[in-house]
């Protein structure tokens, strides 16, 4: 999983899979959700994401990963 944001677009994608998106649909204003070719999540995108989601505060609990950093 990657969590990626963009200050020059100001958009936020959280990237769920290595599979490419197939298809893509907007459930709310500047949300949108990416699909593969069997129909699985691959991703979140938001636009307008520092108005949307608090971008000062990433908390990551529980997850039997690790975790890197980049920057």
């Amino acid at each position: 999983m990657t969590v990626d944001y963009h200050p020059e677009t100001d958009s936020l994608y959280i990237g769920l899979s290595g599979q490419p998106s197939a298809e893509s649909r907007e459930i709310s204003e500047g949300v949108v959700l990416d699909y593969d070719h069997a129909g699985n999540l691959v991703g979140i995108d938001i636009d307008n994401a520092s108005r949307k989601v608090d971008l000062g505060h990433f908390i990551v609990s529980r997850i039997p990963a690790r975790v890197e950093v980049s920057g």
